[in-house]
């Protein structure tokens, strides 16, 4: 995959994308990260991103043309989804993001200051992406987060991809209680479940767990989910306990 980010500082980018499995995953060139500083699209000697906003109010809106300039010196191939990461946009998901990953390029536009122009919405990008309902001074962080969100689900990128099957939010529910050695600690004891090598027993558990801290912490999640019948049975044991 290659991913294109757009942004008036474009020196953030490195140091958290250079490491571990985003970093791994460029080495083995799986990825091609490309960073470009959205200021080399302007024409003025002040190389001016910005301008005030017609109608008057507070802050300065991203002008449109180093934008579309930036977007259109990449010469992507029809189709290719042009994201704005903005609070205004879907909130990022553990399925947008599955379905993000099969892309072979991605271009990421991060916004700033009170916005862009309105017809860079309107125009140019394919999708507006929030990572949640907060704001933050710009997009640089989010275009990290939805980078790091996507990377990790390419094929050849993570050593397991079994493990990508039992994380949080892939079966729209929250992970299950994770323990290690060793089995009992300061008076602390892992489950004696998890220690007795019954492994469909184990998976029973975990399916448990999972739907117990589903309903303690995202009761939200368990109403786009469709239950399996085993589900039920759990859900009324956890109910009623």
């Amino acid at each position: 995959m290659r991913i294109d980010i757009i942004s008036i500082f474009p020196e953030m980018f490195p140091g958290p994308l250079g490491h571990s499995i985003m970093g791994r995953a460029q080495e083995r060139g799986l990825l091609k990260l490309v960073i470009h500083n959205l200021r080399d699209y302007t024409t003025d000697k002040h190389r001016s991103v910005d301008d005030a906003p017609y109608g008057g109010g507070a802050g300065m809106v991203m002008k449109p043309e180093p934008i579309f300039r930036a977007v259109r010196s990449l010469r992507c191939k029809e189709g290719t989804r042009i994201i704005l990461l903005t609070p205004q946009g879907q909130v990022l998901t553990q399925e947008k993001a599955w379905k993000l990953s099969r892309e072979e390029q991605l271009v990421l536009i991060c916004g700033h200051y009170e916005g862009v122009d309105e017809r860079v919405r309107q125009h140019l990008v394919t999708d507006e992406i929030s990572t949640g309902d907060y704001v933050l001074t710009g997009g640089e962080i989010p275009a990290m987060l939805l980078v790091d969100s996507i990377v990790r689900l390419l094929p050849g990128v993570l050593g397991q991809r079994d493990s990508l099957q039992e994380e949080t939010f892939t079966d729209n529910l929250l992970e299950y209680p994770q323990y290690t050695r060793p089995s009992r600690w300061e008076g602390m004891e892992v489950p004696a479940i998890l220690l007795s090598g019954h492994h469909e027993e184990i998976r029973r558990w975990r399916r448990r767990e999972s739907l117990r801290r589903t309903l303690r912490r995202r009761p939200e999640l368990l109403k786009n989910k469709i239950l399996t019948k085993e589900d039920q049975i759990l859900l009324r044991e956890i109910m009623e306990n």
